[in-house]
């Protein structure tokens, strides 16, 4: 089979496999060689499931076969390592569950599988979700394969690594502050945010319950919107999943843009904003222009609060969902405890790291009987505020674009002692998560070598039309097909 078989997209893969011109089983052979050959290097993977996708690959070959085909029949997905997978290591990036085998299946792993999909592995990420540049994992950092030296981004940098070096076509990532988006962007690839309660969020792990959401990472918008139209819908066993009928993605791609208003938010070009940054995303958007699509500036005024605001809620969030992981039920426990006391203080000592322990402190703390209307409360009026900033926005507007990231890919280590520095890294894409909205990045050009993205901001429920302006914009550019110069081929 032909080397170039990685650099196709899901979409092109799924058009292969319905004309017969490979198997399911040889291109899941083709991507777990890749895996074994390049992943040494990455360290983009914390599991990889080659017996269980084979098996899935031969049994959508029969599918195939009787056509009886769903979705993604035989198409190889990788999942972060956030969803849990029976009877299949789910660590979420941390020592607390290293020897976690779930004991039941994620949803949006379950739907993939119903439609077809075939799982090659799970992906590396920062600790429970906890990080921008995926260096906070216990199974080491992940690099960047445009640059070994540098992060990948986070928390899903595991799944912008391995998409990015084409290691598969698909992943699975979530986005609590931007963890789906700021990687796609720093990995040259195409990441998109449902609408907070569009994905089910029952079997992913908790770090921020009103903030976390699962979604698609692939090359480009069609091979996202394919990866949606799978993954959403209602879910009963989740309480916060919407009940709100799930619009055909795949067919709202080729619509028409001309007339389509895109909003410029003047926050997202500050003047402090990397120079060749704002020219790569104002050079993207000009390419709408020109397919048609009117542009105004709008003023979003509040959304400069949302990293402080976001930085009370998130860690109050986790620290109660985390306080579940005590030594007792399952996880990590210490040996030899001399009472209760110690089993939890020890167990949780030993099995989170130093960014998960930063943030329970900081949430408990915000949580505190003195405190809490001091911090939280405050910080949930400023989300309000935020929220209403973006629905102002939406009434004059179809979408709104700026930045993904402020900078392109830094070094490895460069800010792992200024955890504020590194949580300016999403100052772009954390007021989407405390709106609840739906954004994608895609990928728009390169500095000095290295990608960059941009973001579509959409209103809520509006991820096909973000989908649309996205394809439209690829179609009518090449930049989402730049692969790196990895492991001395391409």
């Amino acid at each position: 089979m032909s080397n170039a078989m990685h650099n196709k997209t899901l979409t092109e893969l799924k058009a292969g496999l319905a004309a017969g011109d490979f198997s399911s089983r040889e291109l899941t052979e083709h991507f777990l060689a890749r895996i074994q050959q390049h992943d040494g290097e990455l360290n983009s993977f914390i599991t990889v499931t080659a017996e269980q996708a084979l098996a899935q690959a031969d049994a959508a070959d029969q599918a195939i076969a009787t056509g009886n085909t769903g979705l993604l029949t035989g198409l190889p997905i990788a999942h972060k390592d956030i969803f849990c997978t029976e009877g299949v290591r789910t660590s979420c990036g941390s020592k607390m569950l290293d020897s976690f085998i779930a004991p039941y299946t994620a949803t949006v792993v379950e739907k993939m599988a119903a439609e077809g999909a075939v799982m090659l592995g799970k992906t590396n990420m920062d600790e429970f979700a906890m990080g921008s540049s995926n260096e906070t994992s216990y199974y080491g950092p992940v690099k960047n394969p445009w640059d070994l030296e540098r992060v990948p981004g986070g928390s899903s940098g595991g799944a912008a690594a391995c998409l990015g070096a084409r290691l598969a076509p698909g992943a699975t990532g979530t986005d609590t502050g931007g963890s789906i988006r700021q990687p796609a962007a720093l990995n040259n690839i195409t990441g998109l945010k449902p609408t907070y309660g569009r994905v089910s969020r029952w079997g992913m792990i908790a770090f921020a319950s009103s903030l976390d959401q699962a979604g698609p990472m692939a090359q480009s918008a069609d091979d996202c919107a394919l990866m949606l139209q799978a993954m959403a819908g209602h879910d009963h066993r989740d309480s916060t999943s919407l009940n709100e009928k799930v619009d055909d993605y795949l067919g709202a791609l080729n619509n028409d843009i001309r007339g389509l208003t895109i909003g410029i938010p003047e926050e997202f070009f500050p003047d402090t904003l990397d120079g060749a940054i704002a020219d790569n995303s104002r050079d993207a958007i000009r390419e709408l222009e020109k397919l048609g699509a009117k542009v105004v500036s709008v003023s979003l005024p509040s959304v400069k609060l949302s990293v402080p605001a976001y930085y009370v809620i998130a860690p109050a969030e986790a620290s109660s969902n985390l306080s579940r992981f005590d030594g007792v039920r399952f996880g990590h426990r210490c040996d030899d405890p001399k009472d209760l006391e110690d089993l939890y203080k020890r167990s949780r000592s030993e099995g989170f790291g130093d960014e998960v322990k930063r943030r329970i402190l900081v949430g408990a703390y915000a949580l505190s009987a003195g405190y809490y209307d001091a911090y939280y409360r405050r910080a949930q009026q400023v989300r309000r505020l935020i929220r209403d900033d973006f629905a102002r926005a939406f009434e004059k507007v179809d979408v709104l674009m700026g930045p993904t990231a402020p900078e392109t890919a830094f070094k490895l280590g460069a800010k792992k002692d200024d955890p504020v520095s590194m949580y300016m890294a999403d100052v772009f894409t954390i007021g989407v998560n405390l709106a609840g909205l739906p954004a994608l990045s895609m990928p728009t050009g390169f500095i000095n070598g290295l990608p960059t993205g941009t973001q579509i901001i959409g209103n809520y429920f509006r991820e096909g039309q973000i989908l649309n302006v996205a394809h439209k914009y690829q179609q009518a550019t090449d930049w989402h097909k730049q692969a790196p110069v990895f492991g001395g081929e391409q």
